[in-house]
């Protein structure tokens, strides 16, 4: 009798003509999958972390084996002859072979026995492969992954998107980087399970009515988990206990930081900072942006606009202001430390034609920080220049990175081949930072980055959304981005306020579009302002070069005095809400928990919160409802049932499980507190 099911140090094993299937319990109610084709499965992971160890009791839990007397059990684990199950607390995987075609089919239940995920059957005469592998020169596949889909699941979370949709089914996603594109693939669905496509490669993932597939480019072999929940929290709690969990936000996150494009000189940054400190303005962070350097990959200050950096950092840093910093991974090929670069293989290559990666002021290669030499290389370069200076917090701009054409199977990294391995780029980016700071001695670690990818939150990564238009469409776009980014483990998260293209500082819609984004960015994980703001001003330096140019004013005072008392009525309200906010990322570092919720991460029982894309809860007690079309003076917001709010701006109580219709002119935003709490902000929005 052939042989197909074995059990290899607590995993399920199958093998059938070149393939081998295993099933691995990975965390808690959760597998990890894996599939190779004419090889053994390789061990390592590209994000996931070792479990911790359960009690013996639990991973030998006894089970009845469905079948003959002939069937085997071992733990958890059930075989028979072309049958076999492992169960993992609440989850159970059944592997049943066709007997035509030999065809492999897996299905996922809960404790419940209800279906989670199935894998396509092969159709008998179709010969269908739920586990597609076709070769590629150099000996890798390119692999289809295909699952029954069931058209009422519901589906959230895969990263950052710039589309307002709320619920990800009928999508179709590119599994790849863009600037304001941040591809996290790991979504959590509504009939209680969550799913990670735990591969790197670049690829596609369609979430269609009758099936979903992924598809990797190239890659080695197959590699997901999956883990059973409850609850919305349940799963998080699982996902994030194996891929890592964010640090705990130091006190400077949880303020107001002032940043614009950009203040390009020395005495502008300290003018800055001089005219909050005079105000009684409360700034936690003020952000030097990019070309405060001479050449891409110089990582320092440019003499000619910054002759004392030291002194200025100090000044700035005794009134209470911490100074974050501008960093891009381009290599300018005139810049100081290019050839070096070069020479000692720290820059990503192209596999042919000439190596010129993004084209901005000049030709440009990328830094390569899935190369250790590398991290450690620019780290030196950014301790010296930067952090012996006092500097303490980064921006790690062109996280993706922004290749100029997006080819990405023209280029190649230390770790493979971007086609391969490329959506780990801005991860290892933010390690490179976080890990040197750490070995420097710091501790209390905030890094700004543009990109994301599954465990960048270890290392204290803080994504914004990108270079976005500033407009309502985009505005309500990034509702939906930072909701389904704190579903995907990452819940530092934040935007430009006021969006960053196309903001005229002397237009009307535009500060009504910046009080509007400013009100929500008052409730996002941090708060920080923003843009490219128009009209600018060309900058050339005493050489007579034409260096990057800076935009007009972006500071609250800089649009006139009745949204300037809006504005810093806001910070003061997020003052307020410290011991609040440090509370919200507290469970953020222990437990995983998203800051900006989708409301049915709060009330799941309650099905109407499963549709709401444009308002969301800011931990558990707060609703956020902005207000996001032009010129709107009132918005419908829903209550959840199964909780009394009461409205922040009046103190007036609503019951839950009712839609309202809510004034909110120009200087407030509806905010509703579960069950009454948070006092304190009552009458003060």
């Amino acid at each position: 009798m052939l042989q197909y099911f074995e059990e290899k140090d607590g995993s399920l094993l199958f093998r059938e003509n070149g393939e081998t299937v295993m099933v691995t319990p990975w965390g808690a109610n959760s597998f990890r999958v894996r599939a190779a084709f004419l090889g053994e499965i390789e061990e390592g992971s590209v994000a996931l972390l070792l479990p911790q160890t359960e009690a013996e009791s639990d991973r030998t839990k006894a089970m009845s084996c469905p079948g003959s007397g002939e069937a085997q059990r071992v733990g958890s684990i059930c075989i028979e002859a072309q049958r076999a199950s492992i169960t993992n607390g609440k989850i159970r995987a059944e592997l049943t072979v066709n007997p035509w075609g030999k065809a492999l089919q897996m299905t996922f239940y809960n404790q419940k026995g209800e279906v989670l995920l199935q894998e396509i059957p092969n159709g008998g005469a179709l010969q269908k492969k739920a586990r597609h592998f076709r070769p590629l020169p150099g000996g890798g596949y390119r692999l289809k992954t295909s699952f029954v889909s069931d058209p009422a699941e519901k589906i959230y979370g895969m990263g950052q998107y710039q589309q307002e949709t709320f619920n990800l089914k009928g999508c179709n996603l590119e599994l790849a980087h863009r600037n304001s594109q941040a591809s996290v693939p790991f979504y959590l669905s509504s009939l209680g399970y969550g799913f990670l496509w735990h591969n790197a490669a670049i690829g596609e993932v369609h979430f269609g009515s009758n099936t979903t597939e992924w598809i990797a480019e190239d890659t080695k072999q197959l590699d997901y988990w999956i883990t059973a929940g409850d609850t919305p929290a349940q799963i998080e709690e699982a996902y994030t206990a194996v891929t890592g969990r964010t640090p705990m936000m130091p006190e400077y996150g949880l303020g107001f930081w002032q940043c614009k494009l950009r203040y390009y000189n020395q005495e502008q940054v300290l003018q800055i900072a001089r005219e909050y400190k005079k105000r009684g303005i409360p700034v936690d962070v003020l952000v030097i942006d990019y070309y405060h350097w001479p050449r891409c990959g110089d990582w320092r200050f440019d003499e000619e606009y910054f002759p004392d950096p030291k002194a200025m950092i100090k000044e700035i840093q005794d009134m209470g202001i911490r100074v974050m910093v501008s960093i891009w991974p381009q290599v300018d090929w005139r810049s100081e430390n290019y050839e070096e670069m070069r020479q000692q293989g720290l820059l990503v290559k192209s596999n042919s034609g000439v190596d010129v990666q993004m084209i901005f002021h000049g030709n440009n290669v990328f830094m390569d920080p899935t190369n250790p030499r590398t991290r450690d290389y620019v780290w030196e370069k950014c301790r010296k220049n930067y952090a012996d200076l006092g500097i303490c917090t980064f921006w790690l701009d062109e996280a993706e990175p922004e290749f100029t054409t997006y080819d990405f199977a023209d280029y190649r990294y230390h770790a493979g081949s971007v086609a391969q391995i490329g959506n780990i780029y801005p991860r290892e980016y933010a390690r490179l930072f976080y890990e040197g700071q750490r070995a420097n001695g710091q501790k209390d670690i905030v890094n700004l980055i543009r990109c994301a990818w599954v465990g960048s939150q270890r290392y204290g990564a803080l994504v914004w959304s990108g270079d976005i238009m500033s407009s309502y469409e985009d505005f309500r776009k990034q509702i939906c981005a930072g909701i389904h980014m704190g579903l995907c483990g990452i819940p530092w998260w934040t935007t430009d306020i006021g969006g960053f293209h196309g903001g005229n500082i002397h237009d009307a819609g535009f500060k009504e579009l910046l009080i509007r984004w400013f009100q929500f960015g008052t409730f996002c994980p941090v708060m920080r302002i923003h843009g490219c703001r128009q009209p600018g001003e060309e900058i050339v330096n005493k050489a007579g070069e034409v260096r990057e140019w800076t935009g007009a004013e972006n500071e609250v005072w800089s649009y006139g005095e009745e949204n300037y008392e809006i504005m810093v009525k806001f910070i003061r309200i997020r003052e307020m809400m410290r011991e609040y906010t440090r509370s919200v990322m507290q469970d953020a570092h222990e437990k995983g928990a998203p800051v900006m919720r989708a409301m049915f991460y709060e009330f799941p029982e309650d099905p109407v919160c499963w549709d709401i894309k444009d308002a969301y809860m800011f931990g558990p007690d707060i609703l956020v409802a902005p207000v996001c079309h032009e010129k709107a003076v009132s918005r419908s917001v829903y209550l959840p049932a199964g909780a009394s709010f009461v409205y922040a701006g009046t103190g007036e109580k609503y019951e839950g499980g009712k839609w309202y219709e809510v004034a909110a002119d120009i200087q407030t935003i509806p905010i509703f507190l579960r069950d009454g709490r948070q006092e304190y902000l009552i009458g003060e929005i």
